[in-house]
């Protein structure tokens, strides 16, 4: 085996292919490319049926987009390649032999429509990959609006009810934290590929290497790569073990006492949340602040100041909590979207604040006005 999966994170790699896989050929045994309604469906599609390919492909829309979304780290990205992907697979479904299932068939479509998106941009990151630490006393830097952030992903979207008993669950989730994905970013686009399809999605060997059109020794040498270089970017502990350690209630009351000192502008409360070095990011701003006193004087200098109001609204995003943030605006008197926090937790304590500052975001999370 591997020595790189000789880890924690390695052996839990393992067993989220493992259970990944388990779930797959389940699903293939009931509504796999073999049934009789699939292929009826095929059938008709083929035929010109457009209602029978959309009900042929509705069931790996979910997580065809979410694939998209680790290749790309961008929400809007993986909506067009997606899109993409369901067109040429409606052109291309004649061509469609059987040979591997529907669904792998679609994923090849998808991953080569993000490689090609890849090749043509820049890779998405955070702030903190992107320059040094600023000093909050010299005020934050112009944003940049070049498509170059990271953008986070809704849970809502995510399906995860579908997935087979808690433990997909959780691993569904981990494979979507902002750290996981940021590390992603700085894979080769098919050493990306590989990691999606292998750890995350559970392809074997030969079935990835189906999907790359290349050999199973390739996909393995790609993915040893794929392991140190992500290995070295991730923190100790994710997320998800955060979250599970720290409880649902404990969380709650987390967030809970967030919201109400950000709402009433209590900076020493929010402060005394956070870890003594913390971080705070605000894509598209370039600047970003690391520690809990240098988060702090931007606090005070900008976002908390007199004369702001706010409210905000939990969510989730990327299998962690996340406030979805309006400020109010006196002309029109009414509080306007402003933008979505995503938290990172330390335990019980605040390790990052990733603000991103786009008031679009806040439309695909569909939650109600404060």
């Amino acid at each position: 085996m591997d020595a790189t999966l000789d880890t924690g994170r390695g052996r839990e790699r393992v067993r989220a292919a493992e259970s990944m896989t388990s779930r797959r050929q389940s699903e293939t045994a009931t509504t796999g490319r073999g049934s009789p309604r699939e292929r009826e469906l095929l059938r008709a599609a083929r035929s010109g049926d457009q209602h029978a390919f959309g009900t042929l492909v509705e069931p790996y829309r979910r997580e065809l987009q979410v694939h998209c979304y680790r290749m790309l780290g961008s929400h809007a990205d993986a909506e067009d390649a997606l899109q993409e992907t369901l067109v040429r697979a409606w052109r291309g479904l004649a061509g469609f032999e059987g040979r591997s299932s529907l669904r792998a068939w679609l994923y090849a479509i998808a991953t080569n429509r993000c490689s090609s998106a890849l090749a043509r941009r820049p890779k998405r990151v955070l702030p903190i990959d992107y320059a040094p630490a600023a000093d909050p006393h010299d005020g934050p830097a112009d944003p940049v609006h070049e498509p170059v952030w990271l953008e986070p992903f809704p849970d809502t979207q995510l399906d995860l009810e579908t997935a087979a008993g808690p433990e997909a669950r959780y691993d569904q989730r981990e494979a979507l934290e902002l750290a996981f994905i940021a590390a992603l970013q700085y894979l080769p686009a098919r050493q990306r590929a590989v990691l999606i399809l292998r750890d995350v999605l559970g392809f074997s060997a030969r079935e990835a290497a189906d999907v790359l059109e290349t050999t199973p020794v390739s996909i393995d040498s790609a993915l040893q790569r794929a392991h140190k270089a992500v290995d070295d970017r991730l923190p100790i502990q994710s997320q998800q073990q955060t979250l599970r350690l720290l409880g649902d209630e404990h969380l709650g009351e987390l967030v809970e006492r967030y919201v109400a000192a950000w709402e009433r502008n209590d900076i020493d409360a929010v402060v005394s949340m956070l870890a003594e070095d913390a971080r705070m990011v605000m894509p598209p701003l370039p600047s970003w602040y690391s520690g809990r006193e240098q988060v702090a004087s931007f606090l005070h200098d900008y976002t908390l100041r007199d004369g702001r109001s706010w409210k905000m609204v939990p969510t989730s995003a990327n299998g962690q909590p996340a406030l979805a943030t309006y400020e109010w605006h006196e002309q029109i008197g009414v509080f306007r979207p402003h933008s979505i926090s995503v938290l990172t937790l330390r335990g019980s304590q605040i390790e990052g604040i990733m603000a991103f500052l786009d008031p679009a975001l806040l439309e695909l999370f569909a939650l109600p006005a404060p």
